[in-house]
């Protein structure tokens, strides 16, 4: 694993939307792949490309008094338009913001500091300690979080959300939404892999890859689909429920703030923003 520099890895893309903190590219310190690719459940020729990464903001936006977005993003469809097959969609979160992102059990916000090798666009030194730091910032709110993103995708699925579905092609092809079930399937898997040991693995492991695969086919009806998740659903409640868990309640804030302050110190020094 490498460091890459920012400009190298957009070279051949074109943003056309972009908003948040304008220079974020400028002082990123990690980026990797998230979404379906790293779970081991892209479709080829359906998904698009998510990557998400870390930033650390300048002295100016951490102890001034200006208005500090925290995040930028950008992707290469226009605002308001869905993203397709081979189009690309870039998050980047300050240090501070993704910290307190994680230490709530944000399931996407986890993958980061999960993610095999082979899926890092970026790295640096401190994207590798903060990567080292993944277990540490794990606690039992993941499992929450996991279980209320579960619900979440579920009742979408149902299209007792927002509406209807916003994939009608899924659901005319196979009577429902397929990708909203598949999400909800594997979220139930990984929240019980996060509460039970204590670890995310990706991409997913056999045999919960491949029926997570199935379902988002439309290879399982949608009553086999719910029963799934529901059974897995109800363990999760379960374990969560029991405390039958190696993870903290919850998380250690004053320990991740000592690390982060650290942190932003040692990078401001190093960088000559110190002064």
């Amino acid at each position: 694993m490498t460091t890459t520099e920012t400009d190298e890895v957009d070279a051949d893309r074109t943003w056309l939307t972009e908003h948040g903190d304008p220079t974020a590219t400028e002082r990123e310190v990690l980026r990797t792949v998230v979404g379906s690719g790293v779970h081991g459940i892209a479709i080829e020729g359906t998904d698009d490309h998510d990557e998400m990464g870390v930033y650390v903001e300048h002295p100016r936006a951490v102890l001034g008094v200006g208005h500090v977005d925290g995040h930028y993003v950008a992707r290469t469809v226009p605002e308001g338009h869905r993203s397709h097959h081979g189009d690309v969609d870039l998050v980047l979160y300050s240090l501070r913001r993704y910290l307190a992102l994680v230490l709530t059990g944000n399931p996407t916000a986890l993958l980061p500091l999960f993610t095999p090798a082979a899926d890092v666009v970026l790295t640096t030194p401190l994207g590798e300690r903060l990567r080292a730091e993944g277990p540490e910032l794990l606690s039992q709110r993941a499992g929450h979080r996991f279980l209320g993103y579960l619900r979440s995708q579920r009742e979408r699925m149902l299209g007792a959300a927002s509406g209807a579905p916003n994939r009608p092609e899924l659901v005319a092809q196979h009577g429902f939404d397929t990708k909203y079930a598949s999400h909800a399937l594997r979220l139930a898997f990984q929240g019980i892999e996060v509460v039970e040991h204590g670890r995310l693995t990706l991409p997913m492991p056999e045999p919960e890859r491949s029926l997570v695969l199935e379902v988002k086919r439309g290879e399982r009806t949608q009553q086999q689909a719910l029963a799934f998740i529901d059974e897995r659903g109800a363990h999760l409640e379960d374990l969560l429920a029991s405390g039958r868990s190696p993870l903290p309640e919850h998380p250690d804030l004053d320990a991740v703030s000592a690390w982060s302050t650290a942190e932003h110190l040692r990078y401001w020094h190093e960088h000559g923003l110190a002064d």
